[in-house]
């Protein structure tokens, strides 16, 4: 099986599909995005590109609301903040300060540019 997501004008993805393994691949076998993309597009028309869902090409598994970087060849998420930026490497929004790394929990809070940790109420 392999999985092919839908994209807008604006590279957007609209939806993700499942498509069997006789519908992307060639008479070897051999499975082929290009043969996978060519399925979708005359099933439902529109721009297709295949995404994995364990990771294994562009960057990760697409989901709606994504977008695809040709250049990077990545599904990115939304971005989460605006102060945030896209580290190209990794395709993964990063915060202006790394989170702290000492076990406990925080949450990103944009009005004043820091972690804050988040404490559990008392029961």
């Amino acid at each position: 099986m392999a999985h092919f997501a839908e994209l807008d004008a604006n590279n957007v993805v609209l939806r993700v599909i499942v498509v069997g393994n006789k519908d992307t691949s060639d008479a070897n076998g051999v499975e082929k995005e290009s043969i996978g993309k060519a399925f979708c597009e005359r099933l439902f028309g529109g721009n297709w590109v295949q995404t994995s869902y364990n990771g294994n090409m562009r960057k990760r598994y697409a989901g709606i609301g994504y977008s695809y970087d040709p250049t990077l060849d990545a599904f990115i998420a939304p971005k989460p903040y605006p102060s945030w930026s896209l580290n190209v490497g990794t395709a993964e929004w990063e915060a202006p300060i790394p989170m702290p790394t000492d076990g406990k929990m925080y949450s990103w809070d944009e009005a004043t540019g820091q972690w804050l940790e988040v404490t559990m109420g008392a029961a």
